[in-house]
Formats: structure tokens, sequence, C-alpha cells
């Protein structure tokens, strides 16, 4: 049976809690950030967790299930 190999673009966008949850980043906060007001582009700025329905998808990607 060949490894399982990690994918790459999962693995530099989400990180493991101590806890063992997945933490991820908002999106809409890399470009056109003229249009946003403070408020909106200060939300984006806090990390969130990947929500219960994507935690088996998530992980399998990052061979972790």
């Amino acid at each position: 049976m060949p490894k399982m190999k990690t994918i790459s673009g999962a693995k530099k966008r989400f990180a493991l809690t101590g806890t063992g949850k997945i933490k991820r980043k908002h999106a809409y906060k890399s470009h056109i950030l003229t249009k946003k007001t403070k408020k909106q582009k200060r939300n984006l700025t806090h990390i969130g967790l990947v929500d219960a329905a994507d935690v088996n998808n998530v992980k399998q990607m990052l061979c972790l299930k």
C-alpha cells in the first residue's frame, strides 16, 4: 500500500490546538482591503476553528485520521 501523503495546501492553512481542535484563518483578508471597514478587517484577524461538519475532511487531508 502506498504512503499516505499530507496535502501540502492543508498543511499551510490549518494547525492543531493543544486540545486537538483545528485552527484556521478567515478568508477575505488578503487583498482589496481599502473598501472594507476597519471593523470588518479587525474581525477577520481573529483565529477561527474549523466547523464540526468539516473536521473529518480536514483531518483526512492532514493524515490525522
